[in-house]
């Protein structure tokens, strides 16, 4: 097969980065420049109108959003074990990367960029303050889940990268985050798995070719 995944920097691409390698994929990775818009060129559009990343191509079909990639990856690559065997568990994993992207990551975004859902500047702060708020609503119940736990299930798995990235992106905008300790432990956890080094590396290497 001919796998391509691509993927930007900082973005939570990096769920099915570490669900390919995790799975032992021979995969080749498609940076795009945020920064220079590449994602929005045409090129790029026409592969993914959606213009978002990650996208996964194999043998030239398409397949966007990390929780169906990971699907895939999961069917195609069983021996691994991305996903729980068990067919409640694995319910209860679609619904973590369920929440993560609808529930956690919408409000990422709004932080991000308050320009994208409101266009009264002096409203912003209220968006940022409201969106940190339902943030830190959701970290208080993932500490409660987490809590005597090393992972969300019995092993690590594309679910707890998936919060990872969260928690991860929260950091970076400097929330108050120290707060949640056993969502900080798991996160350290994470960090620590060889394929999410193997992510890290590749990223700061992305972002160093990029400021070149």
């Amino acid at each position: 097969m001919d796998i391509k995944l691509y993927y930007a920097p900082i973005t939570c691409a990096m769920v099915s980065y570490v669900a390919l390698t995790e799975a032992g994929a021979d995969f080749e990775t498609i940076p795009l420049n945020f920064r220079k818009l590449e994602h929005m060129q045409s090129d790029y559009m026409s592969i993914n109108p959606k213009h978002k990343v990650p996208l996964l191509t194999v043998d030239g079909k398409k397949i966007s959003e990390n929780l169906a990639i990971v699907t895939w990856i999961d069917a195609n690559f069983p021996d691994a074990g991305l996903l729980p065997a068990d067919p409640w568990d694995r319910a209860q994993a679609y619904s973590i990367h369920g929440w993560c992207s609808g529930g956690i990551h919408p409000y990422l975004r709004q932080i991000n960029n308050p320009a994208k859902v409101v266009d009264l500047p002096e409203a912003a702060d209220g968006i940022v303050e409201n969106s940190a708020a339902a943030i830190y609503e959701s970290f208080a119940i993932a500490d409660d889940m987490l809590a005597g736990r090393d992972w969300f299930f019995d092993r690590f798995i594309p679910a707890d990268m998936h919060f990872f990235w969260c928690f991860r992106r929260a950091g970076q905008f400097e929330l108050d985050i120290a707060r949640f300790t056993n969502c900080q432990a798991h996160f350290d956890r994470v960090a620590g798995q060889a394929s999410v080094q193997k992510l890290l590396a590749f990223e700061e290497s992305v972002q160093k070719q990029f400021a070149a």
